[in-house]
């Protein structure tokens, strides 16, 4: 389990589109939940943040407007933009090709 600098245990909670990464973040030794395995896919977004919220849960999300509630609510949150992902996208072509 990877711990935060102030020496807290990680825990992240994945968002619907990112349930897929579960076993590769897990390999790099995130404590991982998703929407899906706790029984929250297509729930409201109220129910993801309370969940975070309650079990102290980093989620990882691409939905702007869930990021937006969590920021309000204090529940901490990753936003993963297309922006940032077309970047990394643009920047392995480059490497690459």
């Amino acid at each position: 389990m990877l711990k935060s600098k102030g020496g807290l245990t990680l825990k992240i909670l994945l968002d619907e589109m990112y349930t897929g990464m579960k076993e590769y973040l897990d390999a790099l030794g995130w404590e991982i939940e998703t929407v899906n395995t706790i029984g929250l896919q297509g729930a409201e977004d109220k129910k993801v943040i309370e969940h975070a919220k309650e079990n102290e849960l980093i989620i990882v999300t691409q939905d702007e407007k869930l990021a937006d509630i969590a920021e309000l609510r204090h529940v901490k949150y990753v936003l993963i933009s297309k922006k940032m992902l077309a970047k990394m996208i643009d920047s392995e072509l480059r490497k690459k090709f």
